[in-house]
């Protein structure tokens, strides 16, 4: 791709589309980039998941797609453009009153059309295709309703009046920006020409939008939004897709006016500005999930421009967070906020790692291993997506959980189906539809295994299918069958995880080097049809810190966080499932034990290895009773503990008497 100046009109775009109907149908491998990458993932319909974990979370996700009705997720943009609707609103995030309704239709049509991608499914292609009509008669008739041409939404234009004149006013950008990204995913997975034109024509309006407002306005605007009120600069991703799209380097223009220097400018000179400037409480860092989405905006600018200043503040943003400031499983914040990194034990709330916070992380990290591929970006996308991604969607009626609590004895609640519409509920309903994108990924001469994860790719530009098959995590083996008919020659680059010490690779039963932990092992050959590669990886326990806090370990078992049982008692349906996810705070706790152990070096030592895989059991070490650990991801509705306090015997001996006196 290459943006140029004075992109093609509407009709001009459509007219294109209609030519050269196949050129514009098929989705891209990943974003278009002036920046040569040096990987790229593979088209969503290129891979397609076996029976597994993931492929489990996937179906429970389309059965929830389809149980929505579209009419409904239409029903405030249609009273918004003065047309008709006789459905039942929705309720949570998306009622009719509610500051930040129609995000969820953005991330549904988001959803909808990775889910056809990769499963084929013609359902989700006649969900999207229902909502682009519905949402193109709103386009068209809000200019009669006094707005500017090209605006949509479900919510009026004065939102966009009151956030220039900094008023209190509610992410109103962030959910343009939903509905903007849902567009071009509908375009690019469902190959409808209409949604394009609807997005052109939404974009136009914000690049003339951002235009009259005068600089000084624009940068107050942006600098001076409250943590969560704003994530305004996530419309540049969008924007700049849609110029790879377009051609129109107008949109790459808009993008840049939407960058907040005071958070970047510090993070591409590799400064930790994270803390934020709002004063020294949980609630007044800055906003994990704004800045996150505000990054692969950067990020996105790199790849079209080249420019290190984008390239410097993305790659900072990401060891700050994922080597200095996440839990153990991947996800980071305390009420959405980010705290000085010494305070970790201060920060064990019921408020920890908002689940968008992850989603958007992994979406980041793809795009660093498309820069610079590595297996220190696959270790902790692995981390995240079991640990968090994967753990927070209820395993029963498929919802999503908001905040996943690292606050010990605690327990996990989702969302309801229809009354909660919440942010996380968008992520979900995306997250589980992309599962085979970061699998494989390849470069000219290389396809590289990046996850062990159940799966068939088609590798179409070289004629070549690869079969993985495997049980992992409960199992450490791995299995790649090649389907070569005419032989190929490239090179297999196989992730040596830094977990699994001792790892073995054999194609086709001979052992051969599999490169040291944390790297890649590099296997160049002339491939033929048939060819197996065996895997092996080894798995140990082992624990790991709170962050600046030794006494407070977590258990993980190869790259699996375990989770302590602590039962279900006191623990209703209502706890579980949230209209409002703030009033997990008002459900039980229950008091998790503790582990004395004089040697903290020795502590695996006291588990056993119980029936059931992953799991394991303390041996005399829990106070006042012995712990089960089994796989966070598989632990839901009773009590958890991800952090367990470590006490030497001395100091255990006044707690015990005091639990006798009790």
């Amino acid at each position: 791709m290459r943006v140029r100046s004075n992109g093609p009109c509407v009709l001009c775009v459509v007219m294109l589309m209609m030519a050269a109907p196949a050129a514009w149908a098929a989705p891209a491998e990943q974003g278009d980039s002036d920046v040569p990458l040096a990987a790229k993932s593979f088209a969503l319909s290129q891979v397609r998941l076996l029976d597994g974990p993931f492929r489990d979370a996937m179906r429970r996700d389309a059965d929830y797609l389809l149980s929505l009705d579209p009419d409904r997720l239409l029903h405030s943009f249609r009273l918004n453009a003065g047309l008709p609707s006789q459905a039942e609103p929705l309720g949570g995030w998306e009622k009719p009153d509610w500051p930040v309704r129609g995000f969820s239709l953005g991330q549904y049509l988001s959803a909808c059309s990775f889910m056809h991608s990769a499963t084929g499914d013609g359902r989700f292609k006649q969900r999207v295709d229902t909502l682009i009509d519905g949402l193109a008669q709103c386009q068209e008739a809000l200019p009669d309703r006094g707005y500017q041409a090209g605006y949509l939404s479900a919510f009026p234009e004065s939102f966009i009046d009151m956030f220039e004149r900094n008023e209190s006013i509610w992410a109103p950008w962030y959910v343009l920006n939903k509905i903007l990204a849902g567009l071009i995913d509908a375009h690019q997975h469902c190959a409808n020409p209409l949604a394009l034109e609807v997005a052109v024509r939404m974009a136009d309006w914000m690049t003339a939008r951002m235009d009259r407002l005068p600089a000084d306005a624009r940068v107050r605007a942006i600098e001076s939004m409250q943590p969560g009120t704003g994530q305004i600069a996530a419309v540049g991703e969008s924007l700049v897709d849609l110029a790879a799209i377009t051609g129109n380097d107008e949109y790459v223009r808009c993008a840049k006016l939407f960058i907040r220097h005071s958070l970047f400018d510090p993070l591409a000179e590799g400064k930790d500005c994270l803390d934020g400037r709002f004063g020294n409480t949980s609630r007044d860092g800055r906003h994990g999930n704004e800045t996150v989405l505000e990054t692969n905006s950067l990020a996105r600018l790199y790849e079209v421009t080249g420019k290190s200043y984008f390239r410097n503040a993305a790659e900072t943003y990401w060891r700050l967070v994922a080597r200095q400031r996440a839990y153990v499983i991947g996800g980071y914040t305390d009420f959405e906020r980010f705290f000085p990194v010494t305070d970790f034990a201060k920060h064990l709330s019921r408020r920890t790692c908002e689940t968008c916070n992850t989603y958007n992380m992994l979406r980041l990290t793809q795009r660093l291993f498309a820069w610079s591929p590595g297996a220190e970006w696959m270790d902790w996308y692995e981390r995240a997506l079991y640990n968090h991604i994967l753990a927070a969607q209820d395993p029963i009626k498929g919802m999503f959980v908001y905040y996943m609590s690292m606050k010990p004895g605690d327990f996990k609640s989702y969302s309801t189906p229809l009354d909660s519409f919440w942010c996380c509920v968008g992520t979900g309903m995306e997250v589980h539809a992309r599962h085979g994108e970061a699998i494989y990924a390849h470069d000219a001469d290389s396809l590289y295994l990046n996850l062990f994860i159940p799966s068939e790719l088609t590798w179409r530009e070289r004629g070549i299918k690869v079969r993985q098959e495997t049980r992992f995590p409960d199992a450490d083996t791995v299995r790649l069958t090649f389907q070569c008919p005419g032989a190929a020659t490239f090179t297999l680059q196989v992730r040596h995880p830094s977990w699994a010490e001792g790892m073995t690779i054999a194609i086709n039963g001979n052992p051969v080097d599999a490169g040291k932990t944390g790297s890649y092992a590099h296997l160049h050959r002339l491939w033929h049809d048939g060819d197996r590669v065996d895997l092996r990886l080894p798995m140990r326990l082992r624990t790991e810190p709170l962050p600046g806090h030794p006494d407070m370990v977590a258990f993980l078992y190869g790259p699996i966080v375990l989770a302590g049982e602590l039962g279900s008692q006191g623990i209703r349906d209502e706890h579980l499932y949230l209209q409002d996810f703030r009033t997990h705070d008002k459900g039980p706790l229950a008091v998790p034990p503790v582990l004395v152990c004089d040697d903290p070096s020795e502590l695996v030592r006291h588990f056993e290895p119980a029936k059931k895989p992953l799991c394991f059991r303390s041996q005399g070490i829990g106070k006042p009773e012995d712990v089960s650990l089994v796989p966070f991801f598989r632990l839901h509705r009773q009590y958890q503990a991800v952090y367990w306090h470590v006490l030497s015997s001395a100091a255990w001996k006044p707690q015990e008497l005091a639990v006798e006196i009790e």
